[in-house]
């Protein structure tokens, strides 16, 4: 058994991108377990756990083989613009 190299944050990053246009993409993580901040018109009308299952397609294999923990903050455009006002 060999050891695979760590997943790095920029690669969910590019996988993400590559399949939903986001006005804000923000991944950190220590190589298991990451955060994400997701913000898309794609989820505009979605519930959370629509949302959720969008990046999961997005990601495909990738969440069951490489990356253990995943945790998402997932808004519309209008979403995120009222949570950055003071």
């Amino acid at each position: 058994m060999h050891d695979e190299p760590p997943v790095v944050p920029e690669s969910i990053r590019a996988s993400i991108a590559a399949s939903i246009a986001c006005e804000q993409l923000e991944v950190r993580g220590d190589g298991h377990h990451f955060e994400a901040l997701i913000v898309a018109s794609a989820f505009d009308g979605l519930a959370r756990v629509r949302r959720h299952q969008l990046v999961y397609a997005a990601l495909g294999d990738r969440m069951r083989q490489e990356i253990h923990a995943l945790s998402m903050r997932t808004l519309t455009p209008a979403e995120w613009r009222a949570a950055k006002e003071p």
